[in-house]
């Protein structure tokens, strides 16, 4: 089920269940996963797939798992506001997740979220914050971006209630 505000998003999602954040890229999909209490993010993992089946069986051991119900997808805009391809990338991946529900095991909550700027403010904060060397912030910037796209959810969630 696609849901197009937060209170939507709250109202579908069983008790105690998780959101898993998702950062879309060319090349992986970094991930960050809720606390049950839908109030913190943490960076999960990175999944380098190349074909949507494949990330599709590890995404479905992660909600067995950890009680993931929904998906908390980043949406990147171009700077204007239109949708580009990479727009058009995400949401055909989340069709795909809605279509997948046998695999996964339940009905996916979809929520988009605007993602401008979320690989750059990952990016930049492992640069400035952490230090983290450039070779390694590959390893770790799209579930960082994740973990940032996630939690711009989770707050709008708790302003809600």
């Amino acid at each position: 089920m696609l849901v197009a505000s937060v209170k939507e998003l709250r109202k579908s999602l069983p008790p105690k269940s998780r959101l898993l954040g998702m950062d879309h890229s060319k090349s992986a999909l970094g991930l960050a996963l809720s606390n049950p209490e839908l109030s913190i993010s943490t960076p999960f993992r990175t999944l380098k797939g190349k074909k949507f089946t494949e990330n599709l069986v590890a995404l479905a051991a992660i909600c067995a798992e950890y009680t993931v119900r929904g998906f908390v997808i980043g949406l990147p805009y171009n700077m204007d506001g239109t949708e580009g391809k990479r727009a058009e990338s995400v949401r055909s991946f989340a069709t795909n997740l809605l279509k997948s529900k046998d695999v996964l095991g339940f009905e996916p909550v979809i929520f988009f979220i605007d993602e401008r700027l979320s690989t750059h403010q990952a990016e930049q904060f492992l640069h400035e914050e952490s230090g983290v060397k450039r070779k390694k912030r590959g390893e770790v910037v799209d579930n960082l971006a994740a973990s940032h796209i996630l939690q711009g959810a989770l707050d709008a969630l708790s302003k809600e209630a």
